[in-house]
């Protein structure tokens, strides 16, 4: 069955600009445009915009997806897996943080005690879940059950201020990467010395024990694995290679 531009906007909630802009980019392209200049998607376009729709809900940027939808290895299947494996981690997320808002509130209203701890506990938790989930298989196969375990116990037993540290830290960690590709400083440059600094002090919050080729050898599993890699390219390509490469130069210097 075809589809005409406004037919398929209007079934996938999004504008006919927002198809037609995807078009641009070579996003998403019609099956065909008909003399008239009017576009029509067909089944294989349908079955893109609803991977491009899942991976926008994920927060996936549109260069990444690109990168994701036409690569030769791409399976649908597998991609409509992932996104369950997402949502339904979401879903646990979600109810783990409403369970800590009933008890908050229950707290303040003086029909249960509820320590500073407790009051986070949900946030680590999601993180060390995720974590978990995304990288756990990787980071035990380098580093061993001793290595990921005791990163799981410090970070469930970070202080409110601990773990605010920890969050705050590994933000500006993302941001720097973004201003240096962004600027096309070199994993030479001082700007990538700082930003491996501050990684090596992002990593110590958790890590039992700091070595330099740990450190070398995790960052080198950020473009090797995809996971780690869309989670530093999300929005800006080339963050994780720079990361890498600047860990590499760096960290037996540093």
């Amino acid at each position: 069955m075809e589809y005409s531009i406004r037919e398929l906007a209007r079934m996938a909630g999004v504008s006919p600009r927002t198809l037609r802009y995807y078009d641009e980019i070579n996003l998403l392209k019609p099956l065909y445009v008909n003399d008239a200049g009017y576009r029509y998607y067909g089944e294989r376009e349908l079955v893109l915009l609803q991977q491009i729709l899942f991976y926008r809900e994920r927060d996936f940027g549109l260069k990444s997806i690109q990168k994701i939808l036409y690569q030769d290895s791409f399976d649908v299947v597998k991609a409509l897996e992932e996104h369950l494996l997402e949502l339904e981690s979401r879903k646990e997320r979600m109810e783990l943080l409403i369970h800590t808002v009933k008890q908050t509130i229950r707290s303040m209203k003086g029909e249960c005690e509820m320590s500073d701890t407790e009051k986070f506990e949900a946030f680590k938790e999601r993180i060390v879940r995720e974590n978990e989930e995304k990288y756990g298989a990787e980071v035990r196969g380098r580093f061993g059950d001793g290595q990921m375990d005791a990163s799981n116990r410090k970070m469930l037993g970070m202080t409110e201020e601990e773990y605010e540290s920890f969050q705050k830290l590994g933000e500006e960690i993302n941001a720097r990467l973004k201003e240096c590709v962004q600027a096309g400083a070199g994993p030479e440059s001082g700007e990538a010395r700082e930003i491996v600094l501050l990684h090596k002090q992002w990593l110590c919050q958790t890590w039992k024990q700091y070595s330099a080729q740990a450190h070398i050898s995790l960052a080198a599993s950020y473009t090797e694995d995809a996971r780690f890699r869309q989670y530093y390219d999300k929005e800006t390509p080339g963050c994780a290679g720079l990361l890498k490469q600047a860990v590499a130069f760096w960290a037996d210097k540093a």
